[in-house]
């Protein structure tokens, strides 16, 4: 890689690093309880496609360690109990979730681009929320079963993790992602194309 296309790397996820801290800070206010709605995975999917898995990897593990700090901080209700109960699993779940979120948008991206590039775009989106809001739902279950009894109330586990603990944030975040999918296939065309006349 040339020095032009790494600064051009650089600025592009530095700037995409700070639109994720801010998007995930703003929305960790917003009431749904008893987790934050992250609005931070459009700009997760935009690095994974303009600079690839590991990028969109890295991309997922920042917005991972802002919703840590979330939880630490008592600012997201749910994330601050799983905290309570094992900060370390709470920290390995985090960071596990939104690393693979990006890593795998970019994965799919990069595999669909070529011959289409918004379906490619498209099931990007789509990934990054699945596999973000999987591993959660899979980690809570496995590691968290006693914190998920006692927010259950007596209720299925599985039935309360997928209906009431991700339902409503995973549709919201699944709904922007495709909304969105235009606006990212020109944001990545744009920049591309700006890319290759600048190098």
């Amino acid at each position: 890689m040339s020095n032009s296309g790494k600064i051009y790397r650089t600025v592009g996820l530095g700037i995409l690093t700070a639109i994720i801290v801010v998007l995930q800070v703003i929305t960790t206010y917003f009431p749904v309880k008893p987790f934050a709605i992250t609005l931070a995975l459009i700009p997760i999917v935009i690095g994974a496609a303009l600079f690839g898995s590991k990028a969109g990897a890295y991309l997922g593990a920042v917005f991972s360690v802002v919703v840590v700090l979330m939880c630490i901080f008592g600012a997201d209700l749910g994330g601050s109990m799983v905290w309570n109960a094992n900060p370390f699993l709470c920290v390995v779940l985090c960071l596990l979730k939104g690393t693979l979120a990006g890593f795998c948008a970019g994965l799919v991206y990069n595999a669909l681009s070529k011959k289409n590039a918004v379906l490619g775009t498209a099931l990007a989106a789509v990934v990054c929320p699945v596999v973000n809001t999987g591993i959660f739902i899979l980690g809570m279950i496995l590691l968290f079963k006693p914190l998920l009894q006692s927010w259950a109330g007596g209720s299925d586990v599985i039935y309360y993790s997928v209906t009431g603990l991700a339902g409503i944030n995973f549709l919201v975040e699944l709904g922007v992602n495709i909304i969105l999918v235009p606006v990212v296939v020109q944001v990545v065309n744009a920049v591309s194309k700006n890319k290759s006349t600048t190098a």
